[in-house]
């Protein structure tokens, strides 16, 4: 019965035999790895972490997909487009991208250093555009493709203590409208995923700090925090064949936080 369930739920999605690449191998990232590969995905992962590589290869191995594994600093000029091609020779072609690459650093602007606010933004935002144009390149070429980026309710609210990584949220958002303006016509489609407050690696430490939680949980009208898996959800429907007319979109994924 099981067996039965996943192929319905594979062959409703049309992912089955689409080449992913998914950027970032830990958390939301890696969720959504996992969760290609049980749609009958094959995924690739890059990251510049190899212990995260070789955590997200023990379960994509235990999901019997086929899977390849790719360290990199996308922070390298030209890291990207090296990436795609290795990826498009292992796979035979690429289908969807996923970039789940961030880092965050809580501090008032005014304590930020240049080289600090660069950081946060080449990681956040640079490795993303030279990613997906790479990607792009490909996908327009082929005339079909699924570009998605992982954005933030920090890309439209202003919260403390959030300055570069709030500047390369927003930054996300509208690099990935132009995209999705300038390849439509080619069949491809491009789409960010904001998610609200999720308990990932990123969010530990703040986390951990007493009283933080229930702060955060105060400000979601659903009343608690999300959790990586539900992400993949809408990251699946976006990579899908029933996402063909939705491009230059931002899906909040933040249970109401963006209402208030």
């Amino acid at each position: 019965m099981a067996d039965t369930i996943h192929a319905a739920k594979a062959a409703w999605l049309g992912l089955e035999g689409a080449r992913v690449l998914v950027a970032g191998a830990g958390g939301i990232g890696g969720a959504c790895a996992l969760a290609y590969a049980d749609a009958g995905a094959s995924v690739a992962v890059v990251d510049r972490d190899q212990r995260a590589l070789d955590a997200i290869g023990a379960d994509l191995d235990a999901t019997g997909a086929r899977y390849a594994l790719f360290q990199a600093d996308l922070t390298e000029h030209g890291a990207g487009e090296r990436v795609v091609v290795d990826v498009v020779e292992e796979l035979g072609g690429l289908d969807v991208l996923l970039h789940a690459v961030g880092i965050n650093d809580r501090r008032p602007i005014l304590e930020f250093t240049e080289d600090e606010w660069d950081h946060i933004l080449r990681v956040n935002l640079s490795s993303l555009f030279g990613l997906a144009q790479a990607a792009g390149r490909h996908m327009v070429a082929q005339g079909h493709g699924r570009v998605l980026a992982l954005s933030s309710v920090s890309g439209l609210l202003a919260h403390h203590s959030h300055g570069p990584y709030a500047a390369s949220k927003g930054g996300i958002n509208q690099l990935l409208r132009v995209m999705a303006r300038e390849w439509a016509a080619s069949g491809v489609t491009v789409n960010a995923l904001a998610p609200g407050y999720i308990e990932t690696p990123l969010t530990a430490g703040e986390l951990a700090k007493p009283g933080k939680r229930q702060d955060l949980e105060s400000l979601v009208p659903a009343g608690r925090l999300g959790t990586p898996d539900e992400l993949t959800g809408p990251a699946l429907f976006l990579s899908s064949r029933h996402a063909g007319f939705v491009t230059g979109h931002v899906m909040y994924i933040d249970g109401g936080r963006t209402l208030v």
